[in-house]
C-alpha cells in the first residue's frame, strides 16, 4: 500500500465510501502525491505516448489551425496563445515552428500554459527554448486577451462521476474498502438525483453505464466565457463520443498496458472517454458557438497533413520515409488514432 492509498483509505474509514470522481481526484491531483503533480508519464519510457509525441505533423497541424485562426479574427496584437495540460512541451514547440514564418503572429502572441504537472516543467521550458510561458493554475488566471487555446488530451485526464442502471433503479459507483483493499461498490440514487441522467437514458436496461464529468463542463463553461469576453477560438483534442454508449470508460494505464484503476492510486494514469455532446452544450450555454464534431483523421487531412508528409519524405533516407508513413498512418488511419480521437472547435467574435 503505497502513501496515497493510506490516505484514501483513512478518508473512507472517516466518512464512508467515496464517489469514483472523487477518488479520481485524489489519486490525480492529491497535492502531495497526485499523479499529475508528481510523475512524468509521457513517452515510451512513460505510461502513455501522445499524438505530439508520435510526430512533429501533428503540432505542426496543430500550428497551422492556430495561424488561420489568428487571421480570421484579424490578428489581434496583443492576443494569449493558450495551451492546456502541455505535457512535455512537445505540441506548443511544433506549434512556434509551424508559425515562425507566420507574419506578425510571434510578436502578437503571449504563451501561457495550464498545467499541475510540476515536473515536466523543465522538459517544458527546455523545448520552449526562448519562448518563455506564463504558467498558470486556474481558467481564471486568463489574460483579458482574445485568445487561441489548445486541448490535446486535457479533457480526458478530469474526473468522471459513473452511474449504472440497475434492476432496483440506478445507482452511483462508488468506492469503499473490503478485505483491506480499495473496491467499487453502489450509491442508490435518490429520486431528486434522477435529474443526473438525460431523460433517454431513464428506462434503459439494467447494466447501462452513464459518465458525467461536472469538472469537465464547469472547465468548458468557464473557457467559452473567456472566449465570450475578450474573442477567440478553441481546438479540442481527445478521444471521446458524440452520443454515450452504454459502457463504463474509465480505465487506468501503466507502462503503456491495462492495470486496474485501484492499483498503486497516484502512480497510474486514470481517464476516461470525454462526451463531446455535453461539452459543446457547456460552450453554446456560455455565448459560444462550438463546432460538428469530426475525427482527429478528418481535421489533420483537412489541414494538409499528407502534403506535409510527402515534404517532410523528400529530405530524408528512405528508411526514414517510411517511419514518417507509419507515423502518418498511426495519426489519420481509421484502425489508430484516426477515428478514436475526435476534435471540436469553439468560437467566439
Amino acid at each position: 500500500m503505497n502513501a496515497l492509498e493510506k490516505i484514501i483509505h483513512g478518508i473512507i474509514a472517516k466518512q464512508g465510501a467515496i464517489s469514483l470522481a472523487a477518488f479520481m481526484e485524489l489519486a490525480l491531483q492529491h497535492p502531495e502525491y497526485g499523479y499529475y503533480r508528481v510523475r512524468e508519464p509521457i513517452g515510451r519510457k512513460g505510461d502513455f505516448v501522445t499524438a505530439p509525441e508520435v510526430s512533429q505533423m501533428f503540432g505542426e497541424m496543430v500550428g497551422v489551425w492556430c495561424a488561420e485562426s489568428w487571421r480570421g479574427f484579424g490578428k489581434p496584437d496583443p492576443f494569449a496563445l493558450i495551451e492546456l495540460g502541455p505535457g512535455r512541451g512537445t505540441m506548443m514547440q511544433d506549434i512556434m515552428r509551424a508559425t515562425a514564418n507566420v507574419g506578425g503572429f510571434h510578436a502578437a502572441k503571449q504563451l501561457y500554459l495550464l498545467d499541475s504537472d510540476r515536473a515536466l516543467r523543465a522538459a517544458q521550458e527546455e523545448k520552449l527554448g526562448g519562448d518563455a510561458p506564463h504558467y498558470i493554475d486556474a481558467i481564471a488566471a486568463l489574460p483579458p486577451l482574445p485568445s487561441l487555446i489548445v486541448a490535446n488530451e486535457f479533457f480526458d485526464a478530469l474526473p468522471v462521476r459513473q452511474f449504472e442502471k440497475t434492476f432496483r433503479g440506478w445507482a452511483e459507483h462508488m468506492v469503499t474498502v473490503a478485505n483491506g483493499e480499495l473496491v467499487m461498490t453502489q450509491r442508490p440514487l435518490e429520486e431528486a438525483e434522477l435529474v443526473l441522467i438525460p431523460a433517454a437514458m431513464r428506462d434503459v436496461n439494467p447494466g447501462v453505464i452513464f459518465e458525467i464529468s461536472p469538472k469537465a463542463q464547469n472547465i468548458m463553461r468557464d473557457l467559452a466565457k473567456h472566449l465570450a469576453a475578450h474573442k477567440g477560438a478553441m481546438l479540442i483534442v481527445d478521444y471521446g463520443y458524440t452520443a454515450a454508449s452504454g459502457d463504463a470508460s474509465v480505465q487506468a494505464v501503466s507502462s503503456h498496458a491495462s492495470v486496474s484503476i485501484f492499483e498503486r492510486p497516484g502512480e497510474v494514469d486514470l481517464t476516461a472517454h470525454v462526451d463531446f455532446a455535453v461539452l459543446g452544450q457547456a460552450a453554446s450555454a456560455a455565448g459560444a458557438e462550438a463546432s460538428p464534431v469530426i475525427t482527429q483523421g478528418e481535421f489533420l487531412k483537412n489541414l494538409g497533413i499528407e502534403i506535409r508528409a510527402d515534404t517532410l519524405k523528400r529530405r530524408v533516407p528512405l528508411p526514414q520515409a517510411a517511419a514518417i508513413d507509419a507515423d502518418l498512418h498511426r495519426l489519420i488511419d481509421d484502425s489508430k488514432m484516426g477515428s478514436l480521437f475526435k476534435v471540436m472547435e469553439v468560437r467566439c467574435g
